[in-house]
């Protein structure tokens, strides 16, 4: 008998009494977990602090929810307890966490979010009596996050590379510090908190990494400012809107586990897999992510060529010293 694979998107099958991970009914409204950790949000008082979807409105951390199975939230509280005792220790413990736990615990959080703005569209759908428009694409991207998800519940296997881009940073972070981003079109997430931050591309086979091996070379081993980790941040969630495939993965059933294997990003066009940097975008971008130091568009691009660094000077080295709160 092989392993099989739950897929929502196959029949949009997103209903309150059927597990969003297994896809097995559930016996009662009862049967939930939050998407964001418990632990997180008293440590962040974020429960009732408000989270803006994809329509504008607001609901609470709190009142983000996922259907879930009483086996899958015993897998997934195993790994939430993972992840926390490492968090609560820092930077060092965290950045020994095996990458696939961090992926698990990312991929938990934002396919909750994801998971929750479906059923906000559909609501929306048969309020207004329209039909469902869903992109096909998001639909390629989210069915591949949520198959590899899976691997909490599922023995699963990553043939040749990890579905994923992931880097741990330490921080001189302000304390009660707790900044959380992502972006659900692009999949790519970031949490700065305590002495470390993270950032990730939850599906492009680990090329944002290598599109930005560079400044990654500057970087390492260094403690950061908590500015700089908002530019290098910038760098990685603009990286992400530019990556132009959308990739794809087979996957083997076998009575043991599942092994994916990612399929080719070169496509028959030669076309870059990046589509071309433009500083005037990335300056928006980061003109957002440095909002706490109020450095407007017209200071981070006042050389077009050169768009302000706090990470490199201008020879490419590493800055060591930062003359900015640590906000």
């Amino acid at each position: 008998m092989a392993t099989t694979l739950y897929n929502p998107f196959k029949q949009f099958q997103f209903d309150s009494d059927i597990c969003f991970l297994t896809g097995n009914k559930l016996q009662s409204e009862e049967e939930s977990i939050q998407v964001f950790p418990v632990w997180m949000m008293k440590s962040f008082q974020l429960e009732d602090k408000p989270f803006k979807m994809l329509d504008e409105n607001l609901v609470t951390y709190k009142s983000l929810k996922l259907p879930c199975s009483i086996a899958a939230a015993e897998a997934i509280e195993q790994m939430e307890r993972a992840v926390e005792q490492s968090f609560e220790q820092g930077y060092e413990a965290v950045k020994q966490l095996d990458p696939l736990l961090l992926f698990q615990w990312m991929t938990k959080i934002i396919y909750g979010v994801v998971f929750n703005e479906i059923l906000a569209g559909i609501q929306q759908q048969k309020a207004s009596g329209e039909d469902m428009n869903f992109s096909q694409a998001l639909a390629q991207r989210f069915t591949n996050l949520h198959a590899m998800l899976q691997s909490l519940v599922v023995p699963m296997e990553f043939e040749n590379t990890f579905p994923f881009s992931l880097v741990v940073v330490p921080v001189e972070n302000a304390p009660d510090t707790f900044m959380y981003r992502d972006e659900i079109n692009t999949l790519i997430f970031s949490i700065r908190m305590k002495d470390f931050a993270v950032v990730a591309c939850l599906q492009d086979n680990a090329t944002n990494n290598i599109y930005h091996e560079d400044i990654l070379k500057v970087i390492a081993g260094k403690t950061l400012h908590p500015i700089q980790f908002e530019e290098l941040c910038a760098r990685y969630f603009y990286s992400a809107y530019l990556f132009n495939r959308l990739p794809d993965y087979t996957y083997l059933n076998t009575p043991q586990k599942v092994y994916v294997e990612p399929m080719a990003l070169a496509d028959m066009s030669m076309k870059p897999i990046f589509d071309h940097w433009q500083n005037k975008t990335y300056g928006q971008v980061l003109e957002n992510f440095w909002k706490p130091w109020g450095l407007t568009l017209f200071e981070i691009i006042k050389n077009p060529e050169h768009p302000i660094s706090f990470l490199v000077d201008e020879t490419g080295a590493f800055i060591a010293e930062v003359a900015m709160p640590l906000n």
